[in-house]
């Protein structure tokens, strides 16, 4: 959840910018935004592979613990969940090519102004932690052990308990 709010945080955050210079939503509107705009464009393709799950961001660390845990119990529903993780990659990889490459495709973007220092200021703290967490995972798993064994415990005494009832044909 943490890895969520980080990258969709920026990436709304990054919209925001955008829709504030330009004023519209529609992709066709866009193209070409990394050549007035690299620096805005750095931060939206970083939160954006951060939440596709590219290694070494933060977003990798928790699409694989997700996947690997639902694994053991779920593997059929994983190998969906992991379809969808990689149809959601195409997708934003696919806008990513629309909006900031290629061609400029919209006179009003050669005037787009760049993104300024107190919006940098508000990124800078999401993509640090983006690029932390992907890298030093443990800095952030080791203080939520506890919590997540005593979960589990939980969890592994109602799925016992589930069991007992189930072999004594429904009663208690």
């Amino acid at each position: 959840m943490v890895n969520h709010g980080l990258s969709t945080g920026a990436l709304f955050l990054c919209v925001g910018v955008i829709y504030e210079r330009r004023h519209t939503r529609l992709l066709a509107d866009y193209g070409g935004l990394a050549k007035t705009m690299p620096v805005y464009a750095t931060f939206f393709i970083i939160a954006m592979l951060s939440s596709v799950g590219l290694p070494g961001l933060n977003g990798f660390i928790g699409e694989f613990l997700i996947l690997a845990g639902s694994f053991q119990t779920h593997p059929r529903w994983t190998i969906v969940a992991a379809t969808g993780v990689i149809l959601a990659a195409i997708y934003l990889l696919w806008l990513i090519q629309r909006v900031f490459f290629g061609p400029i495709t919209n006179e009003e973007n050669r005037n787009v102004k760049e993104i300024a220092w107190n919006e940098i200021a508000a990124l800078v703290p999401l993509v640090i932690l983006m690029v932390w967490i992907g890298v030093r995972p443990n800095t952030f798993l080791r203080k939520m052990t506890p919590s997540v064994q005593q979960l589990l415990q939980v969890v592994h005494k109602t799925d016992a308990s589930k069991a007992i009832v189930a072999s004594n044909g429904g009663v208690r």
